[in-house]
């Protein structure tokens, strides 16, 4: 999730480039002279010119790596560090054919996950095509608005190029503002400041901290209220974002599932330092031959290393992304797919989740109720002359297509001022000129807000003093509009003297109510059934609005919602933390959330244990997606929403998140059966090598028997990411449990050792291999291969194997091919070279005697373990 805030010493390498200081100590005028640009805009021939000169508005993030840079990403790993250092110490001990096996596995671990991701890469790459952020740039043309204005991507943006800012928008560039109207930014992506700063467009000079000042905004900051025209300085890698971003690319905490997998690694290390030097000391005192000893040490260690465990793990996570990507979603982070499987909250904003987000004007009434065209003029005129970000409401305000034709806005009205909306006030108020003269302040805003600050009243003929009675029936009239599921918004006005030209929240006093306007958001057909599904997985929806209690209830009882109790933004400010997480929990519906509350919600589910998603569009939803575990948003979110999220829906749908929490799942479920496996197989291989290592008077496996082995046997678990998971495994989230494998391993591990042991028997003393090592290594080999690669089949369902659950198709094919290669071997062509010898043919059932009950007795293990301690 682009959810970085510059670490402390990259903060200290903030720049600014001398362009931007001089910037800020200019005049605007001065500022247009000296970037060649006038407040018109450029034109599109000098837009050409100077992005051929200065290259397009992108920082080093933004980039899609290379073929050659998507390989190197899968190489360079700990693992694959660790076994190419073996090749080498094989390589100069003389052994080649074990370097090249061990460098064949580094080709099969690191070609399998490049060419996955690749695919990943790809599918990804069309699907954020359809999705660009985008700004408000003067370009003068066909295209362009009255102003002058039109979207552009940003990569286009150059220097000189005249931007509007808006709440919500990203800061696109570095920029010095030439126009500011009550503007408030938040840097702290930047600066590492919590609170948004002021910033006007006065001239600085000689600023002692470029970020404080107060004329200049810098790309990765957002705006959180206000609005203003600015002149984009610096682009790309010269913004002050760009000079830091190659340093700050990848820095992301690492998740739970992160930690685990590292933890895992590191266990199967610790065996291994323990392991080697004992298989080394062992063999070189008991057999004498220390060269033989160290390869056959070195051998043991590559046998020890997880070293499918990286190709697993991207290679399911990749599968997970092309799997969802089908489904028009972007995945910006592949390890948000195994987010998914964990969520067990989904945290989502009303509109437009459990609604259609097609908002309709159904009403427009006086304080009585009467229609009033009045309330829908005014309202009109608040939503065509407001600067900021044109929400739902305003759009079906604007609709009203007759009223530009009655009110002509653009010749009978001169916009004056604005006072932009905040979620504090939950008000917006613009100030217009009538044609004669007289100043008009247009408020719109929440009914409770709007009251307060309103002392009179008009409906038709009549005006008059607002009294308590008046509020009263305010409220029993927006109370029933909710409870039939309609948003309600007050409107009011004020005449201003004519000589006053800037405006504040001050003057929003004293107003006159005219009424209401209400808005009618159907609830989505599919939403019921979405929150039923997921439940069904065990996946709990909670909302966190910041609509009214009433209309929020009524809109959730219709999809299914338990609404008996809402909880309200007022109540979460007096709360302690503890109050707050026992709330949270319990609670499904939370109300008239400000965005601060609604990330302070998703930390209390956090700190009871709980793994969060959170569904959001809004400029209001910032905060709550990056404090989530699990940050989605869609296509059409304001730029903020669509930068904090780690998932981008192209259709903002339930449905299609019950989906990627099933991926979600399955890519865990496959990760997990490769860490059973290769930690209770290993577990058990140490008994057997010390074992053997102690009493017999050879190798127990020449070193390149045991590098073939693993060879053969890493192919067979290359087909696990296609391999199908049982329905009751995805029925409930799953998080990462060290422990819970570390008891697997004691369980299950030292079930392969009691047949090892048993194969050791059935050669010494059935086929008296004491005087023929070629004969124990090759029989010991056989059955350590059959039964390594047939334990899958066993640990990857809870199920009975192959009765009740049975593998993929590709993973039975590398099953059944490893297993006739290993069987083929010994009287192969081949087999001289890897030292092996016919089996009698004895051998054969007695193996497979031995195999059957090692399916039996590894099954029971695995039954009791699961009936204990769960899959």
């Amino acid at each position: 999730m682009n959810r970085q805030v510059l670490p402390e010493h990259f903060q200290q390498e903030r720049t600014v480039t001398g362009a931007l200081l001089a910037a800020a100590q200019a005049a605007p005028a001065d500022v247009l002279r000296s970037l060649a640009s006038s407040v018109e805009g450029l034109t599109e021939s000098a837009v050409a010119e100077r992005l051929k000169r200065f290259g397009p508005n992108r920082v080093a993030h933004e980039g899609r790596p290379t073929l050659f840079q998507e390989l190197v990403g899968r190489a360079k790993n700990p693992l694959n560090a660790l076994l190419l250092t073996l090749a080498a110490m094989s390589w100069s001990l003389g052994d080649v054919r074990a370097a090249v096996v061990i460098a064949a596995m580094v080709v099969l671990s690191v070609g399998l996950a490049f060419v996955q991701e690749h695919r990943s890469n790809n599918a990804a790459a069309k699907l954020e095509a359809m999705v660009q952020t985008k700004a408000t740039v003067r370009r003068p043309g066909a295209r362009s608005d009255d102003e002058g204005f039109v979207e552009e991507p940003i990569e286009r943006l150059v220097p000189g190029d005249i931007v509007r800012l808006s709440v919500g928008d990203i800061i696109p560039a570095d920029l010095r503002l030439l126009e500011a109207k009550d503007l408030f930014v938040n840097q702290a992506a930047l600066t590492g400041e919590a609170m948004p700063v002021e910033k006007t467009a006065h001239p600085a000079p000689s600023p002692a901290d470029p970020f404080a000042a107060p004329n200049l905004v810098f790309m990765g900051a957002n705006v959180v209220s206000g609005y203003a025209d600015a002149i984009v300085v610096e682009t790309g890698r010269r913004t002050s974002f760009g000079a830091v971003a190659e340093k700050i690319v990848g820095e992301r905490a690492l998740t739970s599932f992160d930690k685990g997998v590292t933890k895992f690694t590191w266990l199967m290390i610790s065996f291994m330092m323990v392991m080697v030097p004992a298989v080394l000391v062992i063999n070189g005192l008991t057999k004498g031959n220390w060269l033989q000893a160290l390869l056959f040490a070195v051998s043991v260690a590559v046998g020890l290393t997880p070293e499918m465990l990286p190709m697993i793990v991207t290679v399911n996570l990749a599968k997970g992304a092309i799997a969802i990507s089908r489904k028009k979603v972007i995945v910006k982070r592949l390890n948000a797919i195994q987010n998914f499987g964990a969520m067990d909250v989904l945290c989502a904003d009303k509109t437009g989740t459990l609604t259609q987000n097609r908002i309709i004007l159904k009403r427009h009434i006086d304080i009585y109720g009467r229609p009033s065209d009045l309330v829908l003029e005014y309202a009109y005129l608040n939503s065509h002359f407001q600067s900021g970000l044109k929400n739902l409401l305003d759009i079906a305000v604007l609709e009203h297509a007759e009223l530009e034709e009655k009110l002509r806005p653009n010749h009978q009205f001169t916009k004056i001022d604005e006072i932009p909306f905040d979620f504090e006030r939950r008000r917006l108020s613009v100030v217009v000129q009538r044609d004669d003269g007289q100043h008009l302040l247009i408020c719109k805003g929440a009914v409770e807000e709007l009251f307060s600050i309103s002392a009179r009243y008009e409906a038709l003929n009549e005006c008059g003093r607002l009294d308590p009675s008046h509020l009263e029936t305010a409220k029993r009239e927006t109370a029933e509009l909710n409870a039939d599921g309609f948003r309600v918004v007050a409107v009011a006005y004020k005449e201003m003297p004519p000589q006053q030209n800037t405006y504040s929240v001050a003057d929003e006093s004293d107003l006159t109510l005219l009424g209401y306007i209400a808005f009618l958001d159907p609830p989505k057909g599919s939403a019921a059934g979405a929150i039923a599904a997921l439940a069904k997985a065990g996946v709990a929806v909670k909302i966190l609005t910041g609509d009214n209690d009433i209309i929020t209830r009524k809109i959730c009882r219709d999809v299914g919602l338990s609404a008996d109790r809402i909880a309200l933004g007022s109540e979460i400010d007096h709360m302690s933390e503890d109050a707050l997480s026992e709330l949270a929990a319990t609670t499904v519906v939370f109300a008239k959330l400000s965005p601060p509350q609604k990330a302070q919600v998703i930390d209390a589910l956090h700190r009871k244990g709980h793994v969060v998603g959170y569904l959001g569009d809004g400029i209001n939803d910032g905060p709550a997606l990056k404090a989530a575990d699990v940050g989605i948003s869609v296509d059409t979110a304001v730029d903020i929403a669509r930068d904090s999220a780690d998932i981008i829906l192209l259709e903002k749908s339930l449905a299609v998140l019950g989906e990627g929490v099933l991926e979600g799942r399955k890519v865990f479920a496959n990760i997990v059966k490769y860490i059973k496996m290769g930690a209770s197989s290993n577990f058990g291989n140490m008994f057997s090598v010390l074992g053997a290592s102690i009493f017999l008077p050879f190798l127990p496996m020449t070193p390149i028997q045991v590098l073939t082995n693993n060879l053969l046997y890493d192919f067979s678990q290359t087909a696990i990411p296609t391999d199908h998971v049982d329905d009751e495994y995805l029925a409930a989230p799953r998080k990462w449990d060290i422990g819970n494998i570390t008891k697997f391993m004691l369980c299950v591990g030292p079930v392969s050792s009691i047949f090892d042991y048993a194969t050791y028997a059935l050669m010494l003393f059935a086929f008296d291999a004491w005087n023929n090592p070629a004969l124990f290594q090759t029989g010991w080999f056989v059955e350590s291969l059959l039964t390594q690669t047939l334990i899958i089949h066993i640990i990857r369902t809870a199920r009975i194997p192959f009765i009740e659950s049975r593998a993929s198709q590709a993973l039975l094919m590398t099953t059944v091919i490893v297993c006739l290669v290993g069987v083929w071997l010994p009287i192969s062509p081949l087999a001289s070279i890897f030292q092996f010898t016919p089996l009698p043919w004895l051998y054969w059932p007695a193996v497979a005697s031995f195999l059957l009950s090692y399916a039996v007795l590894a099954h029971l293990a695995k039954s009791w373990f699961v009936r204990r301690w769960g899959m």
